[in-house]
């Protein structure tokens, strides 16, 4: 299979949100992530449409209200149980 090399400039900042994100969502790499949305593409597997979806805020109440709550958490005020993985997770619940 003969390679070909695709250079898209872009912003420094874009490259590395979007790497980070990538990453969260079990890409090995940029590439990686780039060359699966191509051949998914391609094949009219995939779809997208660019348009601008209005930003969903909270109203002030319930900002205050969820401000309050990650505070109680973070000063140790609620008690919060971590997992590192879904078997430990579903034992904690079903005990």
């Amino acid at each position: 299979m003969k390679r070909v090399i695709v250079q898209v400039p872009m912003s420094r900042e874009l490259r590395e949100k979007a790497m980070s994100v990538a990453m969260e969502r079990g890409f090995s790499s940029l590439q990686e992530t780039i060359r699966i949305f191509l051949q998914k593409f391609s094949k009219r597997e995939i779809t997208f449409r660019l348009s601008e979806e209005p930003e969903e805020k909270l109203s002030p109440r319930a900002a205050r209200r969820y401000e309050r709550i990650i505070r109680t958490i973070k000063s140790g005020k609620e008690k919060t149980v971590a997992f590192t993985n879904a078997r430990d997770m579903m034992k904690y619940l079903n005990s």
